[in-house]
């Protein structure tokens, strides 16, 4: 394919001519359209990438310029032409429905006895908890390989073969898994020893491709809806606590939002500080203020009904019925925890409060703790409606303060009025 022919210096010379004539000039000179989906990434700035693989299809000698009519094989194309160049290619906007998207048109092999296969799901729940843990997007081959076997193992179908191969050839092409260091197309997810030795002799370095995972681990929220639907999709009414700790999703930290992952030239630690001379000063703790709550009450009404609808096992419309079954698994959990966080806007929800630390976690966030008011071990339901975020003051007066039945039947109440009014907040 012609654009095929372009080397990293072609490419160098479109994008200075790009910053030169700016984005609407440099369009305009090639007859192309502004990128809807992906964006080149260079020294920090953006640009249109079919573009730029155009125009510098002209910098070739003896050769014009590329029009988007020219441009053989579409923007996927041109994608793998200029990552195989060493370039980072983006997409322009990518969120939690782009994500889900995407997940939700997974295409897995069925065995006509066991149902869907797991190979695929499995592999992105393990990608997805190393985005939480670690920040490592991609692995060598070796490491995947690995660590992949043992899990697929583990938690796949008993008629499956626990090969990493396949569900990261058939990732690759559901655009959701990055192939570097790879020459030529990467191979279809069928067969056996032709893939295999494919894999063995490119040893591709691979992972989640770079909009999922920064997605999947900034975004709690998106993080909570990919895993939900993966688990109820091919997992059924399996016990899912053991697979979501085997893959790092345990704990609090499934649900909360994440800083951006460092990149490889962050540095390893913090810097050794410098001993001053001199008499030595007493030092005063100074605490940080409480973050700042929230300011769109849209918005947190927006993330509250879909916190709710996970809790709750559905997604049902906005007004239609809400179901009151809920379930103890850890997504449901981590969902109800995440939602009364959100409708406290970091502030401790009992209206009696004395006030809370104005200290904050290291992550800046308000320190707050969640109590089931409706105990689970009464019946109560895991549920935001019966769970309310407290300080840990009014959390110890709750728990073994001699008012604390007095206090628990008002921290229900006022825990099931936020809860209904947040819902109908946009109703």
């Amino acid at each position: 394919m012609a654009q095929s022919e372009v080397t990293r210096t072609e490419v160098l010379q479109a994008l200075a001519e790009y910053d030169r004539l700016g984005r609407d000039a440099f369009l305009d000179r090639y007859g192309f359209q502004r990128a809807r989906t992906y964006l080149l990434v260079h020294e920090g700035r953006s640009y249109d990438s079919k573009a730029v693989l155009g125009a510098a299809h002209g910098f070739l000698p003896g050769r014009r310029p590329l029009r988007a009519r020219d441009l053989s094989g579409g923007a996927d194309h041109a994608v793998r032409v200029l990552r195989a160049l060493g370039f980072e290619v983006v997409r322009a906007s990518f969120g939690e429905e782009e994500l889900m998207a995407l997940v939700t048109r997974l295409k897995v092999s069925h065995h006509p006895v066991d149902g869907p296969s797991r190979y695929q799901p499995l592999t992105l729940l393990w990608a997805i908890g190393r985005a939480v843990n670690d920040g490592q997007r991609l692995l060598p081959w070796t490491s995947t390989d690995e660590r992949l076997k043992p899990l697929l193992a583990a938690h796949g179908r008993p008629h499956q073969r626990n090969r990493p191969e396949y569900p990261l050839a058939a990732l690759h092409r559901a655009k959701l898994w990055d192939m570097a260091d790879v020459e030529g197309p990467v191979p279809p997810a069928h067969g056996d020893a032709e893939l295999k030795a494919w894999f063995t002799r490119q040893r591709p370095t691979s992972g989640l491709v770079a909009p999922v995972h920064d997605l999947v681990r900034r975004s709690g929220l998106a993080r909570l809806r990919a895993v939900d639907h993966l688990l109820a999709t091919y997992f059924g009414d399996l016990d899912h606590a053991p697979l979501l700790a085997d893959v790092g999703l345990d704990g609090d930290r499934m649900a909360d939002d994440l800083d951006p992952a460092p990149g490889p030239d962050a540095p390893a630690g913090p810097a050794v500080p410098v001993m001053p001379t001199g008499p030595v000063i007493p030092v005063i703790p100074i605490y940080e203020e409480a973050p700042a709550a929230p300011r769109d009450p849209l918005v947190l009404a927006a993330n509250y009904e879909r916190l709710c609808r996970l809790v709750e096992g559905g997604e049902a419309e906005r007004h239609g019925r809400r179901t009151d079954r809920t379930t103890s698994r850890p997504v449901r959990s981590a969902s109800a925890r995440r939602a009364v966080l959100e409708r406290s806007e970091g502030r401790c929800e009992n209206p009696g409060c004395p006030g809370q630390p104005v200290d904050v976690t290291d992550r800046g966030t308000a320190i707050l703790e969640i109590d089931h008011v409706d105990p689970l071990a009464d019946g109560g339901r895991d549920h935001p409606a019966g769970m309310i975020a407290l300080c840990p003051n009014c959390h110890a007066v709750k728990t073994r303060g001699r008012t604390r039945h007095r206090l628990a039947e008002r921290l229900l109440a006022v825990a099931r009025e936020r809860h209904t009014a947040l819902l109908n907040r946009d109703a």
